[in-house]
């Protein structure tokens, strides 16, 4: 090692520490920022880890001399390695970096439309769908990009490319046929985020399970229970079954509630007693409501039927478990008579009813 690559290496280390404090003054910046500016905020939280390394590979990368380990072939072949795992590195913080920066500009959107309420809410939510896949397929070609320039540094890959593109024909059939479940899925969640069948945060019913969508990926969709547990189904389920989706036009949604009561029953005090209830009810959107006889039961019970609706669907369940109660309260204190009531004919009963008939008769 002569005495010019012994000077060359402070000259390295200055280089590699002078870019790393540098990024550490621009991130004070952009935090400093941040409390005022949104996509500052957003850099800094996504950005910091790949600025210090692409800061540090590129300043290694560029500081870096084929001689600085010595003038011999061996000396000269390990700075060539060293060299080339630079080049890799560099290429690889500047590919995290860009897919960082891209997660960082796109969350300032996502964020805005979380905010969006009201009839504007299923377009928001519609837009976050689109943009979380979109964001993820770039993400997905920026590193294959990567890789490719990666894979291409090496001489050895570059010989074979020529080789590999006359095959490529045949390897493209069959990639095709062996990822075509894969690639399916990916068809299918662009499919869904494009089409508005199905959107971030959309309620929906599946395999009679009741659910929030709480991801929605190339390749799956993870719905929350209500229970929290996680139902996790491949896209293509979405588009080769059938499901409900009950925020499809909106959030709105019709509670229902039945009650079997006897003959009794006093509809129209019942129905009264739940319109007054319903004014004091904060989960009622004061819109619709109803209470109807829907059908008499082959047991002997009448249906009543109690319809209100509700802004979304939790405040529906909400509302509907509160006034099954206060139906079920309100007949039991005041019209204990309409209980439902099942009757019976024992055979000692109809011996007797007969043996009545026939004193009737004499008589």
């Amino acid at each position: 090692m002569n005495v010019q690559s012994l000077a060359d290496w402070p000259i390295l280390l200055i280089a590699v520490i002078g870019s790393i404090l540098l990024v550490e003054v621009l991130r004070r910046v952009l935090n400093r920022a941040g409390r005022k500016w949104a996509l500052a905020r957003h850099l800094v939280e996504h950005c910091t880890w790949p600025a210090f390394l692409m800061a540090a590979a590129v300043a290694a990368n560029a500081a870096f001399g084929p001689g600085m380990f010595g003038d011999t072939p061996a000396e000269r072949g390990l700075a060539g390695t060293v060299e080339r795992v630079l080049g890799l590195v560099t290429i690889a913080a500047v590919t995290w970096l860009i897919v960082q920066a891209t997660y960082a500009l796109t969350d300032v959107v996502l964020d805005r439309l979380v905010l969006v309420e009201g009839e504007r809410n299923r377009r928001a939510r519609r837009i976050m769908t689109q943009i979380a896949l979109v964001r993820r397929i770039a993400a997905a070609v920026i590193i294959v990009v990567a890789v490719g320039a990666m894979l291409f540094s090496f001489p050895q890959v570059r010989a074979l490319g020529a080789g590999l593109l006359a095959s490529a024909g045949i390897a493209g059939a069959v990639v095709g046929i062996a990822a075509q479940p894969t690639i399916g899925n990916v068809l299918a969640g662009l499919q869904l985020a494009f089409s508005d069948a199905l959107r971030l945060d959309d309620v929906v019913v599946v395999e009679k399970e009741w659910g929030r969508i709480e991801e929605l990926t190339l390749t799956y969709v993870v719905l929350r229970l209500w229970d929290e547990r996680r139902l996790v189904l491949p896209v293509s389920y979405f588009t080769q079954n059938p499901f409900e989706n009950w925020t499809r036009h909106g959030s709105r949604v019709l509670a229902v509630v039945y009650l079997r009561v006897d003959w009794a029953v006093p509809v129209p005090k019942l129905r009264d007693a739940l319109y007054e209830f319903l004014q004091g009810n904060p989960l009622w959107d004061q819109k619709d409501w109803t209470l109807q006889v829907t059908d008499v039961l082959p047991n002997g019970l009448v249906e009543l039927r109690a319809l209100m609706s509700a802004a979304d669907s939790p405040s529906s369940w909400d509302l509907k478990c509160d006034v099954r109660e206060f139906l079920v309260n309100f007949v039991r204190e005041n019209y204990p008579d309409a209980l439902p009531r099942f009757r019976v004919d024992f055979p000692e009963t109809q011996v007797s009813a007969g043996w009545h008939r026939e004193q009737v008769d004499d008589k």
